[in-house]
């Protein structure tokens, strides 16, 4: 049972934080940002949230610093719209399973286009 709250709260979470992210925030260092999935923890106490950023690493960096910045200001939003008794604590992390998916990609479309050079 514990498991299934866990696994909607991480859901909304993820919503409101891409919302609140999107419009709310206005730091110059935030690039293009998606939220592509949010851990919360069995007891609500922490929420590890994966982004996803448009960019060079210095761009993904930079980003990162500025929501470590606004954390404040995004667990109290997030207390606004979700009601929490205790919001929980925002970790951020960037998700490198995109950029690794279409390497890999990249990567097979190469095999092939060898194999169709080759006969």
């Amino acid at each position: 049972m514990a498991k299934i709250r866990t696994g909607r709260v991480g859901e909304q979470i993820k919503k409101e934080l891409s919302l609140l992210i999107q419009s709310e925030l206005k730091d110059p260092r935030i690039g293009f940002i998606t939220v592509t999935g949010v851990e919360v923890t069995g007891d609500l106490s922490q929420a590890k949230v994966y982004l996803s950023v448009f960019g060079e690493q210095e761009q993904k960096d930079n980003s990162l610093k500025a929501l470590a910045k606004a954390n404040g200001f995004l667990r109290t939003e997030l207390g606004k719209r979700i009601r929490f008794r205790h919001v929980p604590e925002l970790i951020f992390k960037i998700d490198e399973s995109i950029a690794y998916g279409s390497r890999i990609e990249k990567l097979l479309g190469d095999i092939g286009s060898d194999k169709n050079e080759s006969q």
